[in-house]
């Protein structure tokens, strides 16, 4: 098991508190003690990387209500999958600006409803300097997603273009800086490695495959990517992996944690981190046996599940609430401290 503890990183900030992806969830995290907050990003009409979870943007900004875009709601397909709705590559950064940021998951955060049309949607160049600002009294990281790139790739918008601009304008593409890259494909991360020293996340789901291999007609799923020598090759242009948490414990049908995988151990071997996603508290996304009611949007043991995958070895996990992240890392910390302790008397 790796001396260092876990990274705690702030997925799109605090968005079981704040707005996600925006100035108050990313300040939020950086307040209670996140070591990376974590932006997606997609481009706009004219090249600029904005911070969303998806390009479409009809659930989680006001772009449905705004009678002058209506016109440009549309349906498209998406890494072949058909959407209808409004989209950040349809609208310039101007456009964009004048948008409002909704709650994405309502049902389950209705806490962040009335704080809905505050906030507007920001770049990456915003993040970069909300961290670069933050990074004065510690050091606070950047953990970037970049979303369908191959998709982007073709309409003419390289993500991979635009995020170097933006690391360069920032001076922070080379090595030292706290800026790390990941992605769901392997082609955009491959296509980065000779372009930044940056660590590179390989990122994986427990189900589908990388777009980027099924537009190629390459069969290999991302279940398949955990073997031994599929990590290996990931070994030679990425740094690390982020799976799906289900895939380090298992989940049984009852959705039970069933044991672990060894896929820790596995990357581990081939020389890779490992950064889990996405450990949230409400009873929704948590195994059953760590529910406190039948409520989803109430909070069960989120910590008891957090000590599960610390113990597997795992070097980091995304989360929606920092302050459960950094309580249970301490938690974790004191129990292998007293544990070598007692070994040793």
């Amino acid at each position: 098991m790796s001396l260092t503890p876990p990274i705690v990183i702030a997925h799109r900030g605090v968005p079981g508190e704040r707005l996600e992806h925006t100035r108050p969830s990313y300040l939020l995290a950086i307040e209670q003690g996140a070591d990376y907050i974590e932006p997606d990003v997609v481009s706009t009409k004219d090249g600029v990387l904005v911070v969303r979870h998806e390009n479409e943007i009809s659930g989680t900004t006001d772009v449905a209500e705004r009678p002058e875009f209506v016109e440009r709601k549309i349906s498209k397909f998406i890494d072949g999958v058909p959407h209808t709705g409004w989209f950040t590559e349809d609208f310039t950064l101007a456009e964009i600006k004048t948008l409002r940021v909704r709650e994405r998951l309502p049902a389950l955060r209705p806490q962040n409803i009335r704080l809905e049309h505050a906030e507007q949607i920001l770049t990456f160049d915003e993040v970069l300097l909300i961290a670069e600002e933050a990074g004065r009294r510690r050091p606070i990281g950047v953990y970037v997603e970049t979303k369908h790139p191959t998709y982007f790739a073709g309409i003419g918008l390289d993500l991979n273009d635009l995020l170097i601009e933006a690391l360069e304008r920032r001076g922070v593409n080379r090595t030292g800086t706290h800026v790390i890259i990941q992605s769901m494909e392997t082609g955009n991360l491959r296509g980065l490695r000779d372009r930044t020293p940056l660590p590179l996340i390989q990122l994986m789901d427990r189900k589908g495959a990388p777009y980027d291999l099924m537009d190629a007609r390459d069969p290999r799923t991302y279940a398949a990517l955990t073997s031994p020598a599929e990590l290996a090759a990931i070994a030679t242009y990425a740094d690390g992996i982020g799976p799906n948490k289900s895939q380090v414990i298992a989940r049984d049908k009852r959705y039970r944690l069933a044991g672990e995988t060894g896929l820790v151990g596995r990357a581990h071997d081939a020389g890779l981190l490992v950064h889990i996603w996405t450990m949230r508290s409400e009873n929704n996304f948590l195994p059953t046996e760590l529910r406190s009611s039948t409520n989803k949007a109430a909070h069960g043991d989120a910590e008891s599940e957090y000590l599960s995958f610390f113990e597997a070895g795992v070097d980091g996990v995304f989360s929606d609430y920092t302050k459960t992240a950094v309580l249970a890392r301490s938690r974790w910390e004191e129990r292998r401290s007293l544990a070598a302790t007692r070994a040793t008397a």
